[in-house]
């Protein structure tokens, strides 16, 4: 089986190779990245991948907006896209917690009786208090997430979808597929969500503009969820506000996206069962000398960004802010206020 994976990248050098070799460890057999204007070495460590035939890299064909959906249009006329069996469209900060067989995406699909398309929740895990950057996996060091039922408030949550290659395609979205058009009611794909159930049909024919992007997590999570690492330490966040993201071009993160993310009330340890494996993984990606400098080199810039945007006085009083933030999400935050309890 042939799966793909497909991200857009900015100066996520210190973590592609944590990314690349979790991904391979749940059956991802091809990668195809579209870089844009990097300034850490993550172009140069994926060049080198790409010449040993790791991964595709492109550039991102985007002039100076829709960075992701210029990028999934282009995606659709790739060999490594319409050779694949699935794709598999997330970002680096993202990682499939598949909680069924030798949790592989194989696994996955044979629990849900072998659908057209796989919508996976987010859980979304918090900062947990760590505030220095260590070169080691992020699933090793963040535990701690919302409740995954519900997120600030709501029991619609965000998804990501793995979808087949017989899949009635109208046109590739970050979140998920969308039918070709006027496709009849019984051309329409079997599509499941984590618990191999069907999802809301809704949702499936983009029915409501609110919710073509998620529906309620509650009972959707038995086979697998979608760990979600928005935050990592505080030192990556720093560096993520200056960077801005594929989607917007100078896009700042304020404290709201921070709060609502560092929910810790739920611990789940669950997808560190991949760690044996992946450290041996990152060994051996790491035994190649050029890929190993140019992993440290990533890391190293990544730090010197961070030491550059503390000398400036108004994200040292960012720095500040998130560290006393209060923990709660903004929409508790507020229920209490309402009702005079906070």
């Amino acid at each position: 089986m042939r799966i793909t994976a497909v991200t857009c990248v900015k100066n996520e050098g210190p973590f592609l190779l944590e990314w690349i070799a979790y991904n391979r460890l749940i059956g991802v057999t091809d990668f195809l990245f579209y870089s844009n204007d990097c300034s850490d070495g993550t172009d140069a460590l994926l060049d080198a991948l790409a010449a040993r035939g790791s991964v595709t890299h492109l550039p991102n064909p985007a002039k100076g907006r829709a960075y992701q959906m210029e990028a999934l249009k282009d995606c659709a006329h790739q060999p490594v896209v319409q050779q694949a069996d699935w794709l598999w469209i997330a970002d680096v900060d993202e990682f499939l917690n598949i909680h069924v067989g030798d949790h592989s995406i194989p696994a996955l699909i044979a629990a849900c009786a072998e659908p057209q398309a796989i919508s996976l929740n987010f859980q979304f895990f918090a900062n947990g208090g760590v505030e220095a950057f260590e070169d080691r996996p992020v699933i090793e060091q963040f535990t701690h997430s919302h409740n995954p039922d519900v997120w600030c408030g709501e029991t619609a949550i965000e998804v990501k979808t793995l979808t087949r290659r017989d899949f009635p395609l109208g046109y590739y979205g970050a979140h998920r597929p969308f039918l070709r058009k006027n496709t009849p009611a019984e051309a329409r794909p079997r599509w499941c969500d984590g618990s191999g159930r069907a999802v809301p049909h809704r949702f499936l024919v983009a029915a409501n503009p609110r919710r073509i992007r998620k529906f309620p997590a509650r009972g959707a999570r038995a086979l697998a969820t979608l760990n979600h690492y928005a935050l990592r330490a505080l030192d990556s966040y720093l560096v993520k506000t200056d960077r801005g993201d594929v989607n917007r071009e100078n896009r700042a993160f304020d404290d709201t996206y921070w709060r609502e993310r560092n929910d810790p009330a739920w611990e789940d340890r669950s997808i560190q069962r991949m760690l044996p494996a992946l450290h041996d993984a990152l060994a051996q990606l790491k035994a190649d000398p050029e890929i190993a400098r140019l992993h440290a080199d990533c890391v190293a810039r990544h730090l010197a960004r961070r030491d550059a945007l503390l000398a400036d006085p108004a994200y040292q009083q960012m720095r500040a802010q998130l560290q006393a933030a209060a923990p709660l999400p903004p929409q508790e935050d507020a229920m209490l206020q309402r009702l005079g309890l906070a």
